[in-house]
């Protein structure tokens, strides 16, 4: 099954016997913002207009954990992530879609999520909202409660260890912007650069200027070149496990298969016993 919907096949399927149930993840990285200019709210924007059906989902509260020794975005306790999927509607028999405002990034943690909890049926809106062109409605759904349980162990997660020996033996994907794996900047973490022997893969180059992924032979071919090829063992890391999960996903729509190393970068590090390779990538 592919990884991604475009927003036609979106239209026709909600138009079917059998939709999908509709996450709403819209969310955007907490920087510094400018003087008076007020933090991003994905609820409110959720309540100002969203796909008729959705349900909106939490990244930071129900898609992840608090910050701490796991990262800035650990793996969410299962018994909070399963009742936010169950009070969406998601059952284990039902497909899923999720959009956010169209980074992908948010979206592809909750299909990253998902996956790894053994939803056997659920993609991402490709272009997320902006390429929606049907309506939007403000009302709130109620749908029936889901039955979905989580069972983790479906989709492959690292640990730092896990990531450090798939640098060495296999091809480890830092999904961060080139400036951060050099270490030239480090605007969020305690210290710039890149885990040892990782290549740097930003993330935002799987997809054109308007959000869309490129298309599978183009993803296929570019990974291909920075060393994804047969029978290797692909991993992949970011900031904090979010933009890495979309690079993951943009991994499965080039038919590769890929592991995410959740804690990434924020928590490699935070801790002064890990290795820090700086300048540019050697290949």
């Amino acid at each position: 099954m592919n990884a991604i919907i475009s927003a036609s096949e979106l239209a026709g399927d909600l138009a079917g016997r059998r939709p999908p149930v509709l996450l709403d993840v819209r969310w955007q990285l907490s920087v510094a913002k400018a003087a008076g200019e007020p933090p991003f709210d994905g609820r409110a924007e959720y309540a100002a207009g969203h796909i008729p059906g959705a349900v909106y989902v939490d990244l930071d509260t129900e898609l992840a954990a608090a910050p701490g020794e796991g990262g800035r975005h650990p793996l969410p306790d299962l018994e909070v992530f399963g009742a936010a999927m169950r009070r969406a509607g998601v059952s284990a028999g039902t497909p899923v879609v999720v959009y956010d405002g169209g980074q992908g990034w948010a979206a592809a943690r909750a299909w990253w999520l998902l996956r790894w909890t053994s939803h056997p049926d659920v993609r991402v809106l490709d272009g997320g909202l902006p390429a929606w062109e049907g309506e939007l409605e403000t009302a709130v759904p109620t749908p029936p409660e889901g039955d979905f349980a989580p069972v983790p162990g479906a989709a492959g997660l690292l640990d730092a260890d896990d990531a450090a020996a798939v640098a060495r033996a296999g091809v480890l994907f830092d999904a961060r912007a080139g400036e951060r794996y050099r270490g030239e900047v480090e605007p969020i973490d305690r210290v710039g650069g890149h885990i040892p022997g990782a290549v740097s893969a930003p993330t935002n180059e799987n997809v054109g200027a308007d959000g869309r992924f490129r298309s599978a032979e183009e993803l296929a071919e570019r990974f291909k070149s920075l060393g994804a090829t047969d029978g290797s063992e692909v991993g992949v890391y970011c900031g904090s496990g979010v933009s890495g999960a979309h690079e993951v996903l943009a991994l499965a729509v080039a038919g590769i298969d890929s592991a995410l190393y959740v804690g990434s970068w924020s928590q490699w590090s935070s801790d002064p016993s890990r290795p820090v390779a700086v300048g540019p990538d050697p290949q």
